[in-house]
């Protein structure tokens, strides 16, 4: 896979997820975003296929001052990221033992296209309900 498609979808998530979670309160830069609300952090990252064509978005939540790993590491509320919380759930999954949706981009060719794999992501994203990641997670 050439890095060219990857380049792509990142433009395309830039020019359309990312304006989109601005709108909704979240702050950080791809892959890795976070908003702050009265009791909870919501963290959302976009997880790319190593072998590329491919990725996940992961949600998970975390309190308000940030996560202490087990080793005993503190991230910081403005630092931290979903891949630093345990309890992670990925987007399109029906329960916490699914894989959820690996959207795919290896076959898009033009801007257009690229896009349109954003705008998938953007509409199964339900963030105007701020209490949407943290019902994933406690289900």
């Amino acid at each position: 896979m050439a890095s060219n498609e990857r380049e792509m979808m990142n433009n395309a998530l830039k020019k359309v997820a990312v304006p989109f979670l601005r709108e909704q309160g979240f702050k950080g830069t791809l892959p890795h975003f976070r908003r702050k609300n009265e009791t909870n952090i919501d963290l959302i990252t976009f997880q790319f296929d190593r072998w590329g064509g491919s990725f996940v978005v992961e949600l998970a939540t975390c309190s308000v001052e940030g996560v202490t790993t087990y080793w005993g590491e503190q991230i910081l509320p403005n630092k931290v990221t979903a891949h630093d919380v345990n309890e992670r759930f990925r987007l399109g999954a029906k329960s916490k033992d699914e894989d959820g949706i690996w959207f795919s981009f290896e076959k898009e060719k033009s801007e257009e296209e690229f896009e349109k794999v954003a705008f998938t992501v953007v509409d199964l994203l339900k963030i105007k309900d701020r209490s949407w990641i943290t019902n994933f997670i406690i289900e």
